[in-house]
């Protein structure tokens, strides 16, 4: 992982990002670097926009002002082809996986590469059964639809969508909401595992604390329409009544204590999820 303020220019780069809707003002004047090779976590109260920034940033939404950069390249200026080039450097997770519910697996995967690539039917597949490997999930999930799947296979299977054109930046909203604990450990142990075997920058929205301290290099917390940037350990030092309730409340405290005492393992080392 890179180290935040190294060498390494920001991959993704946001300067004065102000949102409105209406009279409503969800940022202003925000600005954020994001290193290569880190793992960002966002988190923020309701209403903070934290989805809303995810969605700017990759062009799903437009701010009111402001410039985002990824990759050296600012955004609000390429046309339909320049985004194309873009999106293929990026995956996305939504939060309920976003799959087609009338598409199998191998089917969803499949989509990216047919619609930024010209391979082959049986090079699509090969790079599929890879796909689904990545995520921990078995063969067979393959030919099964969304509805056959537990929750925790589907976001498996939206995360393999998301490698299928093996991207330079990972985006996970809420990858671990409606998990259990097992399966939200297992599910932050696999990103972290791809984390660092593929070297891919990762930004995840969360409100799991258990997920900020097992695997993110920094947090970016959206308070006051800006953003606070720092290590769990920088940021507790912040004065601001809301970090504090939230690193320094008993579940903030309870986080901390787990990952005290849990060490680092492999998602390999666990049995997938059923």
């Amino acid at each position: 992982m890179a180290t935040p303020g190294g060498a390494d220019s920001p991959v993704i780069r946001v300067r004065g990002l102000s949102t409105r809707f209406g009279p409503q003002v969800i940022h202003e004047n925000l600005s954020l670097d994001i290193a290569p090779r880190e793992v960002l976590g966002v988190v923020g109260g309701s209403g903070s926009g934290k989805s809303v920034l995810l969605r700017e940033i990759v062009g799903l939404m437009r701010p009111a002002e402001g410039q985002i950069e990824i990759f050296g390249q600012e955004t609000g200026g390429l046309d339909t082809r320049g985004w194309r080039a873009l999106q293929r450097r990026f995956g996305l997770l939504f939060q309920d996986g976003a799959l087609f519910s009338s598409l199998t697996v191998a089917q969803n995967i499949e989509v990216p590469l047919k619609e930024h690539t010209r391979l082959p039917h049986t090079l699509r597949r090969e790079l599929v059964e890879i796909k689904i490997a990545l995520a921990g999930l078995p063969p067979d999930a393959a030919n099964k639809h969304p509805s056959e799947l537990s929750g925790g296979m589907r976001k498996r299977a939206g995360l393999a969508r998301a490698l299928a054109l093996d991207p330079e930046i990972l985006f996970l909203d809420e990858p671990t909401a409606g998990l259990d604990p097992i399966g939200a450990n297992r599910f932050d142990e696999l990103i972290g595992q791809l984390q660092r075997a593929l070297g891919l920058t990762v930004v995840m929205i969360t409100h799991d604390l258990d997920s900020l301290y097992a695997i993110c290099d920094r947090v970016a917390v959206l308070i006051d329409k800006r953003v606070k940037v720092g290590t769990i350990e920088t940021l507790l030092r912040e004065p601001d009544p809301w970090i504090q309730d939230y690193f320094n409340g008993p579940r903030g405290r309870a986080a901390a204590g787990s990952a005290e005492r849990t060490p680092t393992a492999s998602a390999a080392d666990h049995p997938k999820d059923e």
